[in-house]
C-alpha cells in the first residue's frame, strides 16, 4: 500500500525561488475526516487522488493520471473552492521540497513540503523553512477549500 510520510512547514522570505513553478488547480469531492478524494490540474496534466486519515506525518495514497478534459468536468462539482497555487520545486540536501505559493482565496500564504523515507527521519532544514504546521490542520490544502487563509483572524505566521 503506498504511504506518503510528509512534513509541512511555514516559509519566509524568498531565498527558496530558484526556478519556474507550475501553476496547480485542485479541488475537493470528498472531504470526509477519513478519506479525501481530489482532482488536481496542471497546464500539461491532471490527476485523481485519494488520501487515507493522517496518522502522525503518513497516511495512504493513491494517485492516478486522468484525462484534462475529465479533470476539468470534476473540478465542477468540488465542494468549497478551488485551491489556486504555484508549486516550486527545490533540491535541498538530497531531499526534494515542494514550496506552494497560494492564490485566490488563500493569497498569502506560502508553504513547504517534504516526502520522507520514515516519520523519525533526520534532515537538514533550509534557512526558508520555519514553523513545522505538519499536525495543524488548518493547513491542509482539504481545509483550505472550505477554510481559506482569507478569511483567518490573528494568522499564525512566523
Amino acid at each position: 500500500m503506498p504511504i506518503e510520510i510528509e512534513r509541512k512547514f511555514l516559509v519566509s522570505g524568498r531565498n527558496w525561488r530558484q526556478s519556474n513553478g507550475v501553476h496547480y488547480l485542485q479541488g475537493y469531492l470528498n472531504l470526509d475526516k477519513e478519506r479525501t478524494v481530489r482532482v488536481r490540474r496542471t497546464e500539461k496534466q491532471a490527476f485523481l487522488c485519494v488520501k487515507g486519515i493522517s496518522i502522525g506525518a503518513s497516511r495512504t495514497e493513491f494517485e492516478y493520471e486522468i484525462p484534462s478534459d475529465d479533470a476539468e468536468q470534476l473540478l465542477k462539482l468540488c465542494t468549497g473552492s478551488i485551491i489556486q497555487k504555484i508549486r516550486y520545486t527545490v533540491i535541498y540536501k538530497g531531499l526534494k521540497w515542494e514550496i506552494d505559493e497560494f492564490l485566490g482565496d488563500n493569497e498569502g500564504l506560502v508553504v513547504a513540503e517534504v516526502e520522507l523515507e520514515s516519520e523519525n527521519q533526520v534532515f537538514e532544514k533550509p534557512e526558508w523553512v520555519g514553523t513545522d504546521v505538519t499536525h495543524d490542520p488548518r493547513y491542509f490544502n482539504a481545509n483550505l477549500a472550505v477554510n481559506p487563509y482569507k478569511n483567518w483572524h490573528g494568522k499564525n505566521l512566523i
